[in-house]
């Protein structure tokens, strides 16, 4: 007698042609963000098809939100299939946003051309390969067990590639994405198919200001050079800094293995008069010159010590370059990790192992990821991350997916 298992591993290698076919069609939608292009039409792709399957639907615009306007809407599907008997619901949640293109293409971007059994385009990879794979499994399982406990949901939201809050968090903040509602949480990032994902590091964001005294470039002794001050912060970043993080290594499994070093990351640097001035620049000595650093860590670090520590080597700078400054925390988020016992992660491991014939390997993502608003936010501890695709292809030129 066939089994379940069997049963179900037919109905997907079914699917395999329509599989690719759906990818495609996603990936063929522009939904570049910023700005947040064509929302709309992606998660209806997806509504409409999972309509298909007896899911019911619901598209949410998180308005209000960052980024959100009449011209680019921040729109979301959710998709729930109830089971024949009481139950958990089991979520399944990708991002339809991808990054802009960028240089570098070989490829038309929104081709979606398929060649050596691999997809190309932006958002291959980065995660519209992890939706279309997630929508195949769906309906194969229906396929093959259409009674079973609980419920099924898919959702396919907005923004995540600039921090998820016209999507999860704005879903979770309405109960929407979040517990009691949501009991297991699978996000099809692309980590590897035999990589359980359980969480990620915590991430600072803070923009540093020097300020000086305006005055005539000819006369600089009679102004105050923001920008000269900002080198010795930089200076001190160089010195200081960078040295100390390079000795933080984390026992936490973090992927790749350089991004379990503290780490840190200049942004943004600019003093002056603004870029784009048509001609030649006025005169002047610059009074304020700003600094946008993205910090990233895993414990013992918390949010509290790390913006402690920047505060602290800005105020030495200034105090032996004596000029004035100001510091402003602009994002911060903890690190979050699911539970390695948890119910989730044992159930998919033990199916990573039945059908790759080969052990889960629990990892650490080096940067955030919706994760952090289905706990943080949605209360939701039972959340990974496990997706077709290799991270290292996300964001790249001539993106893929195998």
């Amino acid at each position: 007698m066939t089994t379940h298992a069997e049963a179900l591993q037919l109905a997907v290698q079914d699917r395999q042609q329509d599989l690719a076919s759906f990818a495609r069609a996603l990936v063929r939608i522009p939904t570049v963000n910023p700005p947040g292009n064509n929302y709309l039409e992606c998660v209806r792709l997806v509504g409409e098809r999972l309509r298909r399957s007896a899911f019911e639907i619901e598209y949410l615009r998180a308005e209000g939100t960052p980024g959100d306007s009449d011209r680019y809407p921040r729109w979301n599907v959710v998709a729930r299939r109830e089971g024949s008997r009481p139950g958990p619901t089991v979520h399944f949640n990708s991002h339809v946003d991808v990054v802009p293109v960028g240089t570098g293409w070989t490829e038309n971007p929104f081709g979606g051309r398929l060649e050596g059994g691999r997809l190309f385009g932006r958002g291959a990879c980065d995660m519209k390969g992890g939706l279309a794979a997630s929508v195949i499994a769906a309906e194969a399982f229906l396929a093959t067990r259409p009674r079973f406990p609980g419920a099924i949901e898919i959702s396919g939201t907005a923004d995540e590639e600039t921090g998820g809050y016209g999507g999860v968090a704005w879903l979770a903040e309405r109960g929407i994405l979040a517990s009691p509602r949501v009991d297991y949480a699978i996000i099809p990032e692309p980590l590897g198919n035999s990589r359980i994902c359980l969480g990620h590091r915590g991430c600072v964001w803070a923009e540093i200001e020097t300020r000086g005294r305006i005055a005539h470039g000819c006369m600089p002794d009679l102004g105050e050079c923001a920008v000269r001050h900002m080198g010795a912060i930089l200076d001190a970043l160089e010195n200081d800094l960078y040295p100390a993080l390079a000795n933080r290594i984390t026992h936490h499994p973090v992927i790749p293995l350089a991004a379990r070093r503290s780490s840190m990351n200049i942004n943004a640097l600019h003093g002056g008069q603004p870029d784009g001035t048509e001609g030649f620049l006025a005169s002047c000595v610059p009074d304020s010159c700003r600094l946008t650093v993205d910090r990233r860590f895993h414990d013992p670090e918390t949010v509290e010590s790390v913006l402690g520590e920047l505060r602290t080597l800005v105020s030495k700078a200034a105090q032996e370059g004596n000029f004035s400054w100001e510091f402003n925390e602009l994002w911060s988020i903890p690190p979050v990790r699911t539970a390695d016992g948890s119910a989730l992660v044992s159930a998919l491991g033990s199916a990573i192992t039945e059908v790759l014939g080969q052990p889960a390997e629990h990892v650490l993502s080096p940067g955030t990821y919706d994760h952090k608003h289905f706990d943080l936010i949605g209360g939701v501890r039972n959340c990974v991350a496990y997706g077709p695709g290799v991270l290292e292809m996300a964001h790249q030129p001539d993106e893929y997916i195998d």
